[in-house]
């Protein structure tokens, strides 16, 4: 059942390609000025789900609407409710972005008036001043993907869908990226973001949806997520090459240990807080592992991503992004 307050609204969604379920039973709800975050690995079906929901992919069983409107039957209608951007930016090189977003404005049937108004506020609202007026051949990556974002927004769409907006970016374009997010939702636009970066997830979303091999394994909060698992972590740091090596035999799968041979780390999943987290590391001392450095942490995103998915398969989403 929908709530009466959701903008976007998305029940028991399935796809498949040929014998490929690429989404399973999907169901979600974002109200305005929420951020929706569909966080899971490469092929889990997030751009499938995404390409569902904004017509550009039909959908096999369930329904979604945008705004009340039949994803299905509605199409025409629900295109003028929603600003799509992809995983790659879909400006013309030779045009400013100020022309971009004329011509985005001249697709969406905006009078002139009108249309000349809202470039300008969303260039000054989303900070694109510095750049606005250079051909598009010259921007760094973190403004071309700022760019795609505002194009998608020049009808002033109640929705936005942003698949892996931030893919490829540096660290300060990707921050820059995140203000702009947070400054439509600020402004009661409702937002489904995918993304495979899970401080991305944990700094914007306010609800999170895991998806694995097209299905839902977990849904909540950042917080909730994290509090669900019922553990610490006891995080490792081996002195040397040996030692680390040393210390995944020692501790088994069993333990069911997170490790980084490039940093010679080792993250454990604990049952039992310090009393366990002693017992490991006196069975790592006793077999001669050097310990350099540990810790005994709450799970953070990360700790549950690792444990609510597995192996990340091939799968036809690749086909259709």
């Amino acid at each position: 059942m929908r709530t009466s307050d959701a903008v976007i609204a998305v029940q028991h969604l399935r796809k498949s390609f040929g014998s490929v379920e690429a989404v399973k039973d999907v169901s979600f709800e974002v109200g305005p000025g929420q951020v929706l975050g569909l966080l899971g690995p490469n092929g889990a079906g997030k751009t499938t789900t995404i390409n569902m929901v904004s017509t550009l992919l039909k959908i096999d069983g369930g329904e979604a609407t945008v705004g009340g409107f039949d994803v299905r039957t509605q199409p025409e209608v629900v295109r003028q409710l929603i600003g799509v951007a992809g995983q790659s930016a879909a400006v013309d090189e030779k045009l400013t972005a100020r022309e971009n977003l004329e011509l985005f404005g001249r697709l969406y049937k905006i009078p002139r008036g009108k249309r000349s108004a809202r470039i300008e506020e969303l260039i000054k609202q989303l900070d694109l001043g510095a750049f606005a007026d250079r051909p598009a051949s010259t921007y760094s990556g973190g403004e071309r993907r700022r760019l795609d974002v505002v194009a998608a927004l020049v009808a002033d769409p109640p929705a936005v869908f942003l698949d892996e907006p931030t893919t490829g970016l540096d660290p300060r374009s990707r921050s820059e990226l995140w203000g702009t997010v947070r400054s439509l939702a600020s402004n009661g636009v409702a937002i489904v973001l995918s993304t495979q970066y899970l401080e991305e997830a944990d700094r914007l979303a306010d609800e999170i949806l895991v998806i694995d091999r097209g299905e839902i394994v977990a849904q909540g909060t950042p917080e909730t997520l994290k509090q669900d698992l019922e553990r610490d972590v006891l995080e490792i740091q081996v002195g040397d090459r040996n030692g680390f090596e040393r210390a995944r035999e020692l501790l088994g799968p069993d333990a069911n240990p997170a490790t980084d041979a490039e940093t010679l780390r080792i993250d454990i999943p604990v049952h039992g807080g310090a009393d366990r987290s002693l017992a490991l590391l006196r069975q790592l001392q006793d077999g001669g592992v050097s310990i350099s450095n540990f810790q005994l942490r709450q799970p953070t995103l990360d700790d549950v991503f690792l444990a609510l998915t597995g192996p990340s398969s091939m799968e036809a989403e690749e086909i259709t992004t």
